[in-house]
């Protein structure tokens, strides 16, 4: 039984991609397509595609069925992918070079279950007792009070016996190592890589916002046609379309007036920034663009000038790292956590500023995160010395 056959199919669908899970003769999976046909048009259905076509193929190696599936076979296969569960899991599944699902993934693995097999199951007289099992009840925690409107009426909520426990938020998020934009500039080979470095260092911008990017979206002037900023500023928008998949995570409104981009996450942008802009518009991007009219493109292979992606940004940027010695490995995501960690810095903990400078959702979120006092700092030691009753 070939198993790895069990695969999820992309296909365009109204300017955007759609996901389908197909079985090994090329048939639609009709169960998980009409769950998933619920996510159209959104992230979470291609998240929501692998996640379910790899718990498919584990079912098929159990030899279970919607029909006969339990809650405790369910409890296995998330034990397998990574769950605390205090049973045996059966043969091995995630073997190497696949790691273990971490913390996020196994509560959207857990999600996806239930969202599928209440799907599935409710309303035909397909294995009630599942049904019955997914919904239960659970008391309301303070944070679930917090995020609801007219919470201290809420008197239970939706729950998940898949779902792990949830862990803490981690109060201190990976920083980049010291110099690292420095190191990382001098290990780099091309303008396009330099201005990716430059680009992340001086904005909070994600790598999906970032790869996204279409020359129309740069506003690299002061009082630009958009009305929306006075200094220069890049808007993100996000685009399902995008030849290379790459898409902003946030999606606020965003419009074209007379030609001119507006609206969408604003961010301002440094000299810095503008200096590599130019520096790779006159020497790379001149030689290899073509008509698609993204920022970023390809500069070698056989694809050479169509637009970047995401993954060969990532890339990059772990090869830079290795190649400049620093320790761990370089994500995108640690430059925005350093760029707000600076900015909570020099601002003495203005977690509003940090917020609206960061496009952050919430200045609590960034307050909770960014804003601890740093254990080394004179003032931290000054302030325990006072305290201690050492000073003069």
């Amino acid at each position: 039984m070939v198993l790895q056959d069990l695969r999820v199919q992309t296909l365009p669908a109204g300017g955007g991609w759609s996901y389908a899970i197909l079985w090994p003769d090329g048939t639609v999976d009709e169960e998980s397509d009409g769950f998933l046909r619920q996510f159209d048009g959104s992230g979470t259905q291609r998240t929501y595609a692998y996640h379910l076509v790899d718990h498919l193929r584990w079912r098929v190696r159990e030899g279970l069925s919607t029909e006969t599936v339990r809650l405790l076979d369910l409890h296995r296969y998330m034990g397998a992918i990574g769950a605390k569960v205090m049973m045996p899991h059966g043969q091995p599944w995630r073997v190497p070079p696949k790691r273990p699902c971490g913390d996020s993934a196994l509560q959207v693995a857990a999600a996806c279950l239930k969202g599928f097999y209440l799907h599935v199951c409710a309303g035909g007289g397909v294995n009630d007792a599942l049904v019955a099992e997914f919904t239960g009840r659970r008391l309301p925690t303070k944070a679930d009070r917090g995020r609801a409107f007219l919470g201290h009426v809420k008197q239970s909520m939706p729950a998940n016996p898949l779902g792990p426990r949830r862990p803490a938020k981690r109060r201190h998020p990976k920083m980049l190592p010291d110099g690292a934009r420095q190191d990382l500039l001098g290990a780099v080979n091309t303008a396009r890589d330099r201005m990716m470095v430059t680009w992340l260092s001086d904005t909070s911008m994600r790598i999906g916002g970032l790869t996204g990017l279409h020359l129309s979206d740069l506003h690299l002037r002061e009082n630009a046609e958009c009305g929306d900023c006075k200094a220069p500023h890049v808007h993100v928008c996000h685009r399902r379309g995008n030849p290379n998949r790459a898409a902003a995570k946030i999606k606020p409104d965003w419009s074209v007036v007379d030609g001119v981009v507006t609206k969408g996450e604003i961010y301002l942008v440094s000299p810095a920034m503008i200096s590599s802009y130019f520096e790779y518009m006159t020497t790379e991007y001149r030689r290899y663009a073509s008509a698609h009219g993204m920022l970023l493109i390809q500069l070698s292979g056989p694809r050479r000038g169509e637009p970047w992606t995401a993954d060969a940004a990532r890339s990059v940027l772990r090869r830079a790292g290795r190649r400049a010695g620093l320790p761990g490995r370089i994500k995108p995501q640690a430059f925005r956590h350093q760029f707000t960690n600076d900015v909570m810095d020099v601002t003495d903990g203005d977690s509003m500023i940090a917020k609206t400078v960061g496009n952050w959702a919430s200045a609590k979120m960034v307050d909770e995160v960014y804003g601890h006092p740093d254990l080394h700092s004179p003032e931290f030691g000054a302030a325990l010395q006072t305290v201690w009753g050492e000073t003069e």
